[in-house]
């Protein structure tokens, strides 16, 4: 299959061809019976396949607890994958994924059933012409059972020698610093760095790999990127919808673990890191990790927390029956982060994400510093907005004189939505990209130990406060349910010196609508 290459410029490490891709691979998908599986993995894989971006001859295992045959395991697989108009080609290549996909029943938590698998996988790769064998093992499970998974993957089907074995985990990894180096630790026992990939799918998103190239390609952009041009930066997550019967597994993360500590913090790094020697894995680590190093851990007094309650005809959080009663678990969180160095010293980031909101919507906003005044008075600020989703757009909010005999300056904007300018192009989704790249053996977009580990200093003390460690536990405000949020909110983020434009800017209607 053929892939367009552009003649204006190349990151080479961002590119892929058939002969990085190791034949003769199996990938193993335990926790094949589960929600992530059916919803992002096995649709991730398809279109990798579809596009033909995996490995010749691959075969897909599933495993899991869940005892089910053949095929109500493909019913599962294919349950998630889109062919709206009854495609026939479409049609086809699920079929044909079907046709080299497996399904095994089995434990976690016993060596027989790994001895199992192993002796399952065996079988298939006995058919290889060479003595090659690839293993990816993607580990779609609960953090609970990650360790016993890790050390009977690695006791009972690993391969030895002649060929490559490589681990993909999912988040969370851990509750706190000390969960987490717990689990650190004790996935290190059994598989080297250089095997373990994990996962935050906010870092296969189009709009956050863009950045690299915003930043670093643009002389225009990168001459600003710093205290002395940007006033404050706001990264938010939206959703507009509550926890909808989930909330006993969401009150035991909150919404800081979910989304804040690790989506919104690995987009901050690479918005705020200095420029890396080349894009190989390390070198962009590298400048992830010492920009982390430089946020202290958040002060109590930079943090607002929020709960929705009923309104609009929807349930409040504490009236979902799966939340325990009077629980004070934050649904919204908005915390303003410092970085003590010399690019951004003096910089609130402030990293925003609620449920139950009224819409769904992920950007990076960052406003500029006021003109001079003088000839310009109250004129609003310069603001760059980089939206991750829905509808992937980049647009700098601009001055510019009014049309006509007199000179009076408004808030306008260049454009650049990817729908309107990419007619053609086809976004990837976020694990499509990152299951490329761990098949390509590319940690690029992948979480290192020590960044975790400096990730999880940062966030530990505040949340260690709101569950009551350090005295009393902090009542989060209140907030209706298809808000934009707590009211304090703009209290808050205008004590960072964020300005809002008020009615003299509005993001044209035509830009969303026409999407």
């Amino acid at each position: 299959m053929t892939r367009e290459r552009s003649l204006s410029g190349t990151i080479p490490s961002m590119e892929t061809s058939h002969e990085e891709l190791k034949d003769n691979s199996i990938i193993i998908v335990l926790g094949a019976s589960g929600d992530l599986a059916k919803k992002k993995t096995f649709p991730a894989l398809f279109g990798l396949y579809r596009q033909g971006f995996l490995p010749r001859d691959v075969k897909i295992v599933g495993y899991a607890r869940t005892k089910m045959d053949q095929e109500e395991f493909y019913k599962r697989e294919t349950s998630y994958i889109k062919n709206p108009n009854d495609d026939p080609d479409t049609a086809k290549a699920i079929e044909a994924f079907k046709g080299f996909s497996s399904y095994l029943a089995g434990g976690y938590e016993d060596g027989e059933s790994f001895d199992k698998l192993n002796k399952y996988l065996e079988e298939i790769e006995s058919k290889y012409q060479s003595k090659e064998r690839n293993r990816i093992f993607y580990l779609a499970l609960p953090p609970s059972v990650f360790i016993p998974v890790a050390k009977n993957l690695k006791e009972h089907c690993y391969v030895a020698k002649n060929g490559i074995n490589r681990i993909i985990i999912e988040k969370p990894f851990g509750k706190d610093l000390d969960s987490a180096r717990e689990l650190l630790s004790s996935v290190k026992q059994y598989w080297t760095e250089e095997e373990t990939f994990r996962i935050d799918h906010y870092l296969g998103k189009e709009m956050v790999k863009n950045l690299l190239v915003l930043r670093f390609a643009n002389i225009a952009t990168g001459a600003a990127w710093d205290k002395n041009s940007i006033s404050n930066v706001q990264i938010t997550f939206k959703e507009p919808f509550g926890t909808e019967g989930r909330g006993g597994y969401f009150d035991e993360f909150g919404i800081i673990r979910d989304i804040l500590q690790n989506h919104l913090l690995q987009v901050l790094s690479i918005l705020t890191m200095e420029r890396p020697v080349s894009f190989s894995a390390e070198d962009i680590r590298d400048e992830k990790v010492k920009v982390l190093r430089a946020i202290p851990p958040i002060e109590r007094s930079d943090c607002l927390l929020g709960q929705y309650v009923a309104a609009n005809g929807k349930p409040g959080y504490l009236d979902d029956d799966t939340v325990p009663p009077n629980s004070v678990c934050p649904t919204f969180a908005a915390t303003t982060l410092w970085i003590h160095n010399p690019r951004w010293e003096g910089v609130p980031f402030i990293l925003k994400a609620g449920k139950a909101l009224n819409e769904a919507k992920v950007e990076v906003r960052i406003q500029f510093k006021d003109v001079t005044q003088g000839i310009f008075k109250d004129i609003a600020r310069n603001e760059l907005v980089i939206r991750i989703q829905p509808s992937e757009a980049v647009y700098l909010k601009l001055n510019a004189k009014t049309p006509g005999l007199y000179t009076r300056a408004i808030p306008t904007e260049m454009d650049l939505t990817y729908k309107r300018r990419f007619t053609d192009a086809k976004i990837p989704e976020a694990y499509e990209a990152l299951i490329l790249d761990a098949l390509k053996g590319d940690h690029s977009n992948f979480v290192r130990h020590d960044e975790l580990d400096v990730a999880w200093k940062i966030f530990t003390p505040i949340l260690h406060w709101i569950e009551g460690r350090q005295g009393q536990v902090p009542k989060p405000v209140t907030y209706p349910y298809g808000s934009r949020g707590p009211k304090e909110l703009d209290a808050f983020i205008q004590k960072y010196g964020y300005k809002r434009s008020g009615d003299l800017y509005i993001w044209p209607v035509t830009n969303l609508a026409s999407l």
